[in-house]
This record gives C-alpha cells, structure tokens and sequence, in this order.
C-alpha cells in the first residue's frame, strides 16, 4: 500500500550507500542519497526522513553525527549506523558516536556479510539490524527486506557492530594468508582462532557472546575472508605479493577500515590486557615492525595451550 512507503535519505554516495540505496528502492520507498559534493545541505534532504542511513566511512562519522545535531528532524525519525571501524581519538564505535551526540532517536546498527557489488548485481544476501528498541528495528528491516535480501532482527547493537569492524583485521591476515599461498588447513585455523579473539573483544565491550557466532559475526568474518571483493582482504593479499602498506592501501577502491581500526585495537587491548594474538601480528605488520614471514613463524611457535 502506497500509505506504508516511507522517506528514506541515505549518507554516503559510494559502493555501499549505492547498495543500500538499491535494496530500499526494491520495495518502492522514496530513498535520497546525500553527499558532500550534493547539491542541498543535509539538514534540508533529511527534514522529512523517516530513517537516515549513515554508509560513510569511519572518519566521517562524526562530522555527519554533528550536522544531524542542529537538524530539524521527524520525531520519530530513526538513525541506521552502517560503518564498520573504531574512531581513533576516541575508540568509540559508530553507533557510540552517534549515541552521544544524537541521544533522543532510536539507533540501529545494521551489519553483515554483504559486499557491495554482489548486492548490487542482484544476488542474494542476509544481514542484521540490531537495536535495543524492538519496534525500530523491525521498522528498518522491513524497509530492506525482499526476495534477494533476507533481513534479521537482533537486540545486541554493540555485538552486531564489533562482529563488522573486528572482522576487517582478520581479513587483512587471511588475505597475507592466502597471498603466501600457505593452503586451506592454514587459513581455516587463521579464521577460527580469530573468531575467539573477536568474542574476546566483544565481551569486554559488553556485547553476548551469541551474537558473534551468527550473520554479523562469524557470517561477516566468513565472507571477507573469503571474496577478493573484499577491500581489507586485498590488502592482505598485496602486501603477502611485496607492497608497501601505502601501495596496498592505494591499489584498493574505497577505503579499508581493518588499517586504522587494527592501531586503535591494540591501544584498547594494551590498556585493558585483552588477548589477541593474530590482531597484534596483523598491527606490526602494518606498522613495518615485522616481516609477513615472521608474523606466520610467531603466530606458529606461540605456547602450547588447550583450545578454549
């Protein structure tokens, strides 16, 4: 029914806002895409919104989280935070930022294995939408949901977001992993391990364990470090073939949000003595302060220790 159609503006113009976009207009829904190079000013194109969507990167979120703040928004407008990263002077999560500055609308974290171009090219994928308020949640899973999108609702945000922005991390070892050519049985005990490192992390930020063996965690986990499309892994893979991290970065279109997010990973987990392993490697790889080879020698020689 036409009276069900909602106002949907959606920020950030590139692959994943596209995708976002796409999935909306499915179902008929008036949907705006806003950028910095838009013609209108945010607080114009949002005023009538029933959901604004933020798809930028990382860094941007902020800056957006303060426009929205002198906007006149719906009252029952709901904000969707679709970023994957940890903000380096902070090391607060999307939806954190967006929570603190934006306290008075519902928030939803939506994360998944959902690369962009697939999405685009019409196949079929699932996802989570993840609020602590039930009703807004299902509004903005019913807004996406159709044939080739199957959308899942979940009351653990922090979980649904950490399992997305852990996950890019891995995905840069898997991608070294898979450059070196070290084989299926390597890259299987790569994935896995990091997985408990990731609940790990998760717990301390006070996400249920639960969450990071569904869609948002271990689904996301699967599907970047499997898929060349993803940009974290391709950097991976770059620098296992001879790339300077710069080099890497540039080769890749849009931005890999596992670089910064594996640096501010590492102040936390120093500061707060949290175990991971493969995360640290993957940092001082980055950083130039270990070769690949002595990353893959000190991930295999580390103490003998039951699995859990």
């Amino acid at each position: 029914m036409k009276s069900d159609l909602k106002n949907i503006t959606i920020i950030g113009a590139g692959a994943w806002g596209s995708a976002l976009a796409s999935l909306v207009k499915t179902n008929d829904h008036s949907v705006q895409i806003w950028s910095r190079q838009s013609n209108l000013s945010l607080a114009e194109v949002v005023i009538n919104s029933d959901a604004i969507i933020s798809a930028v990167s990382m860094k941007g979120v902020r800056a957006i989280a303060e426009q929205l703040q002198s906007a006149k928004l719906l009252p029952h407008a709901i904000l969707v935070s679709a970023t994957k990263g940890l903000e380096p002077q902070t090391r607060q999560t999307p939806s954190q930022i967006w929570r603190s500055l934006i306290p008075d609308h519902p928030l939803v974290v939506l994360s998944g294995p959902n690369l962009s171009k697939e999405i685009m090219a019409g196949q079929p994928a699932a996802t989570v939408v993840a609020s602590s308020d039930e009703a807004a949640a299902q509004f903005i899973q019913n807004i996406f949901a159709s044939r080739n999108f199957r959308v899942y609702t979940n009351s653990d945000p922090i979980g649904v977001e950490l399992g997305g922005t852990l996950k890019n991390v891995i995905a840069i070892a898997v991608g070294a992993c898979d450059g070196l050519n070290l084989g299926t049985n390597a890259k299987s005990a790569l994935i896995t391990r990091s997985l408990i490192e990731i609940i790990r992390v998760g717990v301390y930020f006070g996400a249920q364990p639960e969450t990071f063996w569904g869609l948002s965690g271990l689904g996301d986990l699967l599907a970047t470090c499997n898929s060349n499309l993803s940009r974290n892994y391709q950097v991976g893979y770059a620098i296992a073939q001879g790339m300077s991290l710069e080099a890497a970065i540039a080769s890749v279109s849009g931005t890999a949000e596992g670089v910064n997010t594996a640096n501010v990973l590492m102040e936390i987990s120093d500061r707060e003595k949290i175990y991971v392993p493969v995360s640290r490697y993957v940092d001082r790889l980055l950083k130039g302060e270990i070769t690949l080879q002595q990353a893959v020698e000190g991930l295999m020689e580390r103490d003998l220790k039951p699995e859990n």
